[in-house]
């Protein structure tokens, strides 16, 4: 779907959101400014009422009070009119904004808009009378908001991003396979014009990627490092991002009891590091962004790594595998390295869909921070608590380390033990980020990837593009 400024409105149908009044609301003067019935619509949050004037028809959208309104409401409000009133978009249409509204929440609409696009019928026959919304242009009016072009095409560009890592999460893992994903990567790269390189299994032999290697050695599916380096004449920060793509996780040996049709889903961080890198392309932010995607499938087959394996790896160290489904760290492990050594980005960060004990803590509405940096967890927390991305932090404290010593090995990649999961990951990832000084590690594991009102079942959420292109910018507006 479209959308596009204009001064003026000649659609058959408009789109008028409102904050809740209690002493009620009224049409806005281009419309004829009549009074709305309360029996019909107050702006309560969530509400869409239609409501026909002469050869006009309204979809009033609610938004709550506006002292409470928060971007994740008012982008669900805006989500249920393209995924529940599809059929209000066979006529033009206007999103008309009044002067109540703010350009938070004309990103808001724009991207609730968008996103209620999104469905994941990627293989049914198309419905002969289903809208085709990439058919659709939607006229935007807002005369009193100065940077509403501006607001609308940022938006458009983290709407990219995000729709990139929705459908490489939520398709299934037989098409989203580490080469699908090094094949993605490289066309963004001709289309933006940033240098992409891809390992294969030799090459990563060759220079000793062998954590990485020997999570992949199970599958058919080959591994692809995947390396991308977007760079903007006027860079003002380089940030580096590491994102966990594991394509399909069986939990190798150690195999997964249940919900293993979900995993699919296990390559969430490097689909919201692709996602966040399209964006910040899209958008042309002035920044260096290096992003190191390591790619596998953790299969089970004659040549799979075997719990009480030591295996080697990119820094050096050597690893004894305890249980071979806490794979993710081990292919994060050579992506950390790999970056802070030939790359040395100002700030580092990591996304994986990392351990169940994230999710034990924080349930499906927070991802667990880590970080050696204050500044950097603060940014990371604004940056994702202003658009409903929520994270919050937990200690790196060295005790936590201690779990992690091996007898026979340099480090064990698990510590065997019910409690501190997400801890004692984020405390062996640490350990191959050679100190920096300025890194943090999100375990996206129960955000990436649930439930919503939107399908019926758990599918893909876009975690993390918004709250990482948030991160960018800001660090371009006021270096935070």
């Amino acid at each position: 779907m479209q959308i596009q400024m204009s001064t003026s409105s000649s659609a058959a149908h408009i789109i008028l959101p409102y904050f809740e009044q209690a002493d009620g609301l009224q049409l806005p003067e281009l419309y004829g400014g009549e009074a709305i019935p309360k029996k019909l619509f107050t702006g309560e949050v969530g509400a869409i009422r239609h409501l026909p004037q002469g050869d006009r028809l309204f979809l009033l959208v609610g938004l709550g009070p506006k002292e409470k309104a928060n971007f994740e409401e008012m982008k669900g409000s805006f989500r249920k009119i393209t995924a529940k009133q599809s059929d209000f978009f066979r006529e033009p249409v206007t999103l008309y904004l009044d002067g109540s509204h703010t350009e938070e929440s004309l990103q808001a609409a724009a991207l609730g808009l968008w996103m209620g696009t999104y469905r994941l019928d990627f293989y049914k026959k198309p419905k002969a009378d289903q809208v085709d919304f990439s058919q659709v242009s939607l006229e935007l009016v807002a005369p009193e908001l100065q940077q509403a072009a501006e607001i609308l095409q940022q938006s458009a560009a983290i709407w990219k991003g995000q729709k990139r890592c929705l459908t490489l999460v939520d398709q299934p893992a037989h098409q989203v396979t580490p080469a699908f994903m090094a094949e993605t990567v490289q066309q963004l790269g001709q289309d933006y014009g940033f240098e992409v390189r891809v390992f294969d299994a030799e090459q990563a032999r060759e220079i000793g990627l062998e954590a990485f290697l020997a999570v992949g050695q199970g599958s058919a599916r080959p591994p692809a490092f995947i390396i991308a380096d977007y760079v903007h004449p006027d860079a003002r920060i380089h940030v580096g991002l590491v994102g966990k793509g594991v394509t399909f996780d069986t939990g190798g040996y150690n195999i997964k009891t249940a919900g293993m049709h979900h995993m699919k889903c296990d390559m969430g961080g490097a689909a919201a590091v692709i996602g966040a890198l399209e964006a910040a392309a899209a958008a042309a932010l002035p920044i260096r962004l290096t992003t190191i995607l390591p790619c596998v499938e953790n299969a089970i087959g004659p040549s799979a790594f075997l719990p009480s394996d030591v295996i080697g790896s990119y820094s050096g160290k050597t690893i004894e595998v305890i249980d071979t489904d806490a794979e993710g760290r081990l292919i994060l492990a050579d992506g950390l390295y790999y970056m802070q050594k030939h790359f040395q980005p100002e700030l580092l960060i990591d996304l994986a869909t990392l351990t169940g004990s994230s999710v034990g803590t924080f349930g499906y509405a927070c991802a667990a921070l880590f970080s050696t940096d204050k500044t950097l967890e603060n940014s990371l927390m604004e940056a994702g608590m202003s658009v409903g991305e929520r994270v919050w932090p937990l200690p790196l404290w060295d005790l936590y380390g201690k779990e992690m010593e091996s007898d026979m090995a340099d480090i064990k990649n698990y510590h065997g033990k019910p409690f501190a999961g997400a801890i004692t990951a984020a405390k062996f990832l640490q350990a191959f980020t050679e100190g920096h000084e300025k890194w943090a590690h999100l375990d996206i594991a129960g955000t990436a990837f649930g439930d919503s009102a939107f399908a019926k079942s758990k599918h893909a959420t876009g975690f993390g593009v918004h709250l990482l292109f948030n991160l960018l910018q800001n660090h371009v507006d006021h270096g935070k």
